[in-house]
Protein backbone atom coordinates (compact mmCIF):
# COMPACT_ATOMS: atom_id res chain seq x y z
CA UNK A 1 0.00 0.00 0.00
CA UNK A 2 1.49 3.68 -0.80
CA UNK A 3 0.77 6.25 0.93
CA UNK A 4 1.15 8.68 -1.71
CA UNK A 5 -2.36 7.53 -3.48
CA UNK A 6 -4.80 10.21 -3.88
CA UNK A 7 -8.01 8.21 -2.83
CA UNK A 8 -10.23 10.81 -3.92
CA UNK A 9 -8.96 11.43 -6.90
CA UNK A 10 -8.88 7.64 -7.96
CA UNK A 11 -12.62 7.76 -7.06
CA UNK A 12 -13.34 10.70 -8.86
CA UNK A 13 -11.73 9.17 -12.05
CA UNK A 14 -13.48 5.75 -11.53
CA UNK A 15 -16.60 7.61 -11.13
CA UNK A 16 -16.74 9.23 -14.45
CA UNK A 17 -15.26 6.01 -16.30
CA UNK A 18 -18.05 3.79 -14.99
CA UNK A 19 -20.73 6.73 -16.75
CA UNK A 20 -18.62 5.40 -20.16
CA UNK A 21 -18.34 1.57 -19.25
CA UNK A 22 -20.33 0.10 -22.04
CA UNK A 23 -20.07 -3.68 -21.73
CA UNK A 24 -19.59 -4.51 -18.65
CA UNK A 25 -16.69 -3.48 -15.94
CA UNK A 26 -13.62 -4.85 -17.42
CA UNK A 27 -13.63 -2.63 -20.05
CA UNK A 28 -12.65 -0.05 -17.22
CA UNK A 29 -9.71 -1.72 -17.76
CA UNK A 30 -9.27 -0.14 -21.05
CA UNK A 31 -6.59 0.83 -20.57
CA UNK A 32 -7.61 4.14 -18.81
CA UNK A 33 -7.38 2.70 -15.21
CA UNK A 34 -4.07 0.56 -16.18
CA UNK A 35 -2.54 3.80 -17.40
CA UNK A 36 -3.95 6.05 -14.17
CA UNK A 37 -2.42 3.87 -11.58
CA UNK A 38 0.54 2.54 -12.97
CA UNK A 39 1.55 4.35 -15.83
CA UNK A 40 0.50 8.36 -14.76
CA UNK A 41 0.74 7.70 -10.81
CA UNK A 42 3.23 4.95 -10.63
CA UNK A 43 0.99 3.33 -7.80
CA UNK A 44 1.35 -0.49 -9.32
CA UNK A 45 3.81 -1.90 -10.84
CA UNK A 46 2.43 -3.50 -14.63
CA UNK A 47 2.75 -7.11 -12.63
CA UNK A 48 0.56 -5.90 -9.41
CA UNK A 49 -2.32 -4.35 -11.89
CA UNK A 50 -2.51 -7.65 -13.66
CA UNK A 51 -2.48 -9.65 -10.62
CA UNK A 52 -4.90 -7.94 -8.88
CA UNK A 53 -7.07 -8.29 -12.36
CA UNK A 54 -6.32 -11.64 -12.12
CA UNK A 55 -7.08 -12.44 -8.80
CA UNK A 56 -10.33 -10.75 -9.50
CA UNK A 57 -11.23 -12.86 -11.86
CA UNK A 58 -10.37 -15.90 -10.09
CA UNK A 59 -12.57 -15.21 -7.81
CA UNK A 60 -16.57 -15.64 -7.88
CA UNK A 61 -18.91 -12.16 -8.49
CA UNK A 62 -18.38 -9.64 -10.98
CA UNK A 63 -15.95 -9.30 -13.04
CA UNK A 64 -15.67 -5.45 -11.83
CA UNK A 65 -13.98 -6.65 -8.70
CA UNK A 66 -10.42 -6.20 -10.33
CA UNK A 67 -11.07 -2.09 -8.96
CA UNK A 68 -12.06 -3.64 -5.35
CA UNK A 69 -8.86 -5.22 -5.41
CA UNK A 70 -6.94 -2.52 -6.52
CA UNK A 71 -8.38 0.22 -3.76
CA UNK A 72 -7.27 -2.68 -1.46
CA UNK A 73 -3.87 -2.67 -2.53
CA UNK A 74 -3.37 0.47 -2.42
CA UNK A 75 -5.60 1.61 0.84
CA UNK A 76 -6.68 -1.51 2.49
CA UNK A 77 -10.41 -1.40 3.25
CA UNK A 78 -10.62 2.14 2.55
CA UNK A 79 -9.28 2.28 -0.51
CA UNK A 80 -11.30 -1.30 -1.37
CA UNK A 81 -14.98 0.28 0.00
CA UNK A 82 -14.59 3.65 -1.82
CA UNK A 83 -13.33 2.68 -5.04
CA UNK A 84 -15.91 0.04 -5.42
CA UNK A 85 -18.97 2.30 -4.76
CA UNK A 86 -17.31 5.15 -7.05
CA UNK A 87 -17.28 2.33 -9.78
CA UNK A 88 -20.21 0.95 -9.22
CA UNK A 89 -22.53 3.82 -8.24
CA UNK A 90 -22.48 6.35 -11.00
CA UNK A 91 -23.50 3.93 -13.98
CA UNK A 92 -25.97 1.99 -11.69
CA UNK A 93 -27.65 5.49 -11.47
CA UNK A 94 -27.61 5.84 -14.94
CA UNK A 95 -29.73 2.88 -16.15
CA UNK A 96 -31.67 3.15 -13.33
CA UNK A 97 -32.74 6.22 -14.66
CA UNK A 98 -32.50 5.01 -18.45
CA UNK A 99 -34.58 2.06 -17.52
CA UNK A 100 -36.91 4.03 -16.54
CA UNK A 101 -37.02 6.31 -19.73
CA UNK A 102 -37.41 3.46 -21.78
CA UNK A 103 -40.26 1.72 -20.04
CA UNK A 104 -41.89 5.46 -20.11
CA UNK A 105 -41.90 5.01 -23.59
CA UNK A 106 -42.84 1.60 -24.43
CA UNK A 107 -40.22 -0.93 -23.10
CA UNK A 108 -37.81 -1.26 -26.07
CA UNK A 109 -39.94 -0.14 -28.55
CA UNK A 110 -39.05 2.67 -30.94
CA UNK A 111 -36.59 4.29 -32.85
CA UNK A 112 -34.36 5.67 -30.03
CA UNK A 113 -34.13 3.03 -28.34
CA UNK A 114 -33.63 1.05 -31.20
CA UNK A 115 -30.83 3.24 -32.07
CA UNK A 116 -29.43 3.22 -28.72
CA UNK A 117 -28.84 -0.81 -29.00
CA UNK A 118 -27.35 -0.82 -32.23
CA UNK A 119 -25.13 2.08 -31.53
CA UNK A 120 -24.16 0.33 -27.97
CA UNK A 121 -22.98 -2.84 -29.45
CA UNK A 122 -19.64 -1.43 -31.57
CA UNK A 123 -19.10 0.71 -28.82
CA UNK A 124 -19.49 -2.55 -26.58
CA UNK A 125 -16.94 -4.23 -28.85
CA UNK A 126 -14.36 -1.87 -29.34
CA UNK A 127 -13.95 -0.73 -25.65
CA UNK A 128 -13.86 -5.34 -25.03
CA UNK A 129 -10.68 -5.27 -27.91
CA UNK A 130 -8.92 -2.18 -26.05
CA UNK A 131 -9.38 -4.29 -23.09
CA UNK A 132 -7.59 -7.06 -25.06
CA UNK A 133 -5.29 -5.07 -26.24
CA UNK A 134 -4.07 -3.91 -22.62
CA UNK A 135 -3.60 -7.16 -21.07
CA UNK A 136 -1.93 -8.28 -24.24
CA UNK A 137 0.81 -5.57 -23.65
CA UNK A 138 0.71 -5.45 -19.98
CA UNK A 139 1.81 -9.44 -19.71
CA UNK A 140 4.02 -8.84 -23.11
CA UNK A 141 2.34 -11.87 -24.88
CA UNK A 142 4.47 -11.37 -28.33
CA UNK A 143 2.74 -12.19 -31.45
CA UNK A 144 1.80 -15.89 -30.42
CA UNK A 145 -0.74 -14.62 -27.72
CA UNK A 146 -1.78 -11.93 -29.59
CA UNK A 147 -2.81 -14.54 -32.36
CA UNK A 148 -4.04 -16.93 -29.61
CA UNK A 149 -6.23 -14.07 -28.57
CA UNK A 150 -7.61 -13.48 -32.35
CA UNK A 151 -7.82 -17.12 -32.63
CA UNK A 152 -10.45 -17.12 -29.10
CA UNK A 153 -11.97 -13.92 -30.30
CA UNK A 154 -13.05 -15.11 -34.06
CA UNK A 155 -13.85 -18.43 -32.00
CA UNK A 156 -16.60 -16.62 -29.54
CA UNK A 157 -17.71 -14.88 -32.19
CA UNK A 158 -18.17 -17.48 -35.42
CA UNK A 159 -19.57 -20.69 -32.77
CA UNK A 160 -21.75 -20.84 -30.00
CA UNK A 161 -18.56 -22.63 -27.99
CA UNK A 162 -18.95 -22.22 -24.33
CA UNK A 163 -16.18 -19.55 -23.62
CA UNK A 164 -15.20 -22.09 -20.55
CA UNK A 165 -13.52 -24.11 -23.75
CA UNK A 166 -11.75 -21.00 -24.97
CA UNK A 167 -9.84 -20.22 -21.69
CA UNK A 168 -8.90 -24.23 -21.08
CA UNK A 169 -7.72 -23.84 -24.29
CA UNK A 170 -5.67 -20.71 -23.91
CA UNK A 171 -4.37 -22.24 -20.59
CA UNK A 172 -3.18 -25.63 -22.15
CA UNK A 173 -1.04 -23.58 -24.73
CA UNK A 174 0.44 -21.43 -21.73
CA UNK A 175 1.36 -24.76 -19.96
CA UNK A 176 2.71 -25.92 -22.84
CA UNK A 177 4.77 -23.31 -23.68
CA UNK A 178 2.71 -22.79 -26.69
CA UNK A 179 2.78 -18.74 -26.00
Amino acid sequence: MSGDVNLGGLAWHLAVLSLTAIGGGVVLVAPDIHHYVSVQNHWLSDQQFAAAYALAQAAPGPNLLFVTVIGWMLKGWLGAVVVTLAAIVPSSCLVLALGSVINRHGAGQGRWTSALRDALAPLSSGMLAGAAWTFLSVADAGWRGILLALAAAAAAYATKLNPVWLIAFGALAGALGLV
